[in-house]
């Protein structure tokens, strides 16, 4: 079962408060018996252990109450959490406390499968796509955290399938469809990126007006993978950078500088490799520009590399971000605040006894989680770094779940589950993470192993294939943007006149 709040308390730290920010004195104490101990590690560019004292980090859950598979999560200016899966918009404005869905059944689709969310840091509007068969996706959006939506259909033409869909919002530059910009008043205040695959590579097109409509771009690559141009989410910087990651073997990252109207590949990663079958990789960017490219390598641990050029040159010497104790990793996803302060999130296994066994097809398991065997278990993981620029970053990890998400495989590729008392494919493709205004780092994840599965110590993945919708959240520690400087708990929290 998840617990309200994950506690790490291995570091204290004693703050002055002055102003008008007032700390009321807490949750009564516990009995220790009460909450499990987290897993916490410390390590550097190695995965090793360093001699650094671990941050103090709490983390908050909340069960949203609904299928939560592929998940997307935004937090608007006013404090609403947006978590879009499945058919639904899911809307908290009392920090997960309770949720509610909001979604206009005329303006939006009320049917998908394959939905994405996002919301414009820049504006607040707030966006659903859903695809509808295999050739037209539906885009909506919300001014007013989600009490009222206008939508569009979008037409992906005749050549199959408008699949992956993924959409983000970013600064206008003044090269490219940005320089249009300077010539008339009907810009929209940001860029709205929209990219999904077809079978014959990755299609990305800008919208001038907000997302209503997409006439602008076309194909960006060509057949990135054996099904298609699948792809990661797209990431755009405050220089309005923007950055999408191919599904391929060797860690790459495509790049335009100019709002969608050209773009350029870059390779990284090659002294660490990425796994086949594989899922997305992911960039995030900081508050000055800086990237980083987070993925899962051969190993199956999560690997970075970092740009300080905006995408022009990458790190090639690749570095490790999951412990070495973690021997499986699947589904990264990062966020970034100031320049050195990202946070990651996986779903990873420390079952290093199950390596080199038989896993569900008879062969000897190297960790990947496709082929995982029956009674391996996968927990959430979240990492961060204060430092990640510097030559030897150290990074603060942390397994927040006290029970698994998933016992057994996690399907990598749909075309090729391994199925065990129904189908693995059960967590799809993705979770999600992202912070809010002051650096709060929020992270959607769809839980697999609830109920019976959660509480029998003799669980296996027969028993492991629900898809609950589910946040974590900072509860207190370190935010992202230095000027922030340490969060506190919402309930712990009173702002007085």
């Amino acid at each position: 079962m998840r617990t309200g709040a994950v506690v790490m308390a291995l570091l204290m730290v004693t703050t002055t408060i002055s102003g008008c920010i007032h700390l009321d004195e807490g949750p009564s104490e516990v009995d220790d018996e009460d909450v499990p101990e987290p897993r916490f590690f410390v390590t550097g560019p190695s995965g090793l252990p360093v001699d650094v004292p671990p941050l103090p980090l709490s983390f908050v859950f909340s069960d949203v109450g609904e299928t939560g598979k592929e998940p997307s999560i935004g937090i608007t200016s006013s404090g609403c959490i947006f978590f879009i899966a499945m058919e639904k918009v899911m809307r908290s404005c009392d920090h997960g406390q309770s949720w509610e869905e909001t979604q206009d059944p005329v303006q939006c689709s009320p049917t998908t499968s394959d939905p994405y969310g996002w919301v414009d840091p820049i504006t607040d509007r707030i966006f659903n796509v859903q695809m509808i068969g295999l050739e037209t996706s539906w885009i909506c959006w919300s001014d007013d955290d989600g009490d009222s939506w206008l939508g569009n259909p979008h037409d992906s033409g005749t050549t199959p399938i408008n699949d992956h869909i993924k959409l983000a919002s970013g600064p206008w530059t003044s090269e490219g469809y940005g320089a249009l910009g300077q010539f008339t008043s009907s810009f929209y205040e940001t860029a709205v990126y929209y990219c999904y695959n077809k079978l014959v590579g990755i299609f990305c097109f800008t919208s001038f007006d907000g997302g209503a409509t997409f006439d602008a771009g076309g194909q960006i690559i060509g057949l990135a993978t054996t099904n298609g141009g699948l792809h990661g989410a797209i990431s755009t910087a405050p220089d309005g950078t923007v950055y999408v990651t191919p599904r391929v073997e060797t860690p790459t990252v495509i790049v335009s500088k100019d709002n969608g109207f050209s773009w350029f590949q870059r390779t990284m990663g090659e002294d660490v490799s990425t796994p086949y079958p594989r899922k997305n990789s992911e960039v995030s960017t900081d508050s000055a520009s800086n990237a980083y490219h987070i993925w899962t390598g051969a190993d199956e641990g999560v690997y970075m590399s970092r740009s300080t050029d905006s995408g022009e040159t990458w790190e090639q010497e690749s570095i490790r971000i999951s412990p070495v104790e973690v021997i499986s990793s699947v589904f990264p996803q990062t966020d970034a605040g100031d320049p050195g302060r990202i946070a990651i999130m996986y779903l990873g296994s420390e079952n290093s006894e199950m390596l080199n066994q038989s896993d569900i097809d008879g062969n000897s398991w190297d960790g990947n989680a496709h082929y995982a065997p029956n009674n391996v278990t996968y927990h959430l993981y979240i990492t961060y770094s204060l430092n990640a620029l510097d030559s030897n970053p150290v990074f603060h990890t942390m397994r927040v779940t006290d029970d698994p998400v998933q016992m057994g495989s996690i399907c990598l590729n749909s075309g090729d589950c391994r199925d065990i008392g129904g189908s693995n494919r059960n967590l799809l493709d993705f979770n999600d993470l992202h912070i809010d205004r002051e650096g709060r780092v929020y992270v959607a994840f769809a839980d697999g192993c609830t109920g019976s599965c959660a509480t029998n110590n003799n669980s296996t993945a027969e028993d492991s294939r629900d898809g609950r919708g589910s946040v974590y959240y900072l509860g207190s520690g370190p935010s992202l943007f230095e000027s922030e400087g340490t969060l506190f708990p919402f309930s712990q929290i009173e702002f007085i006149d």
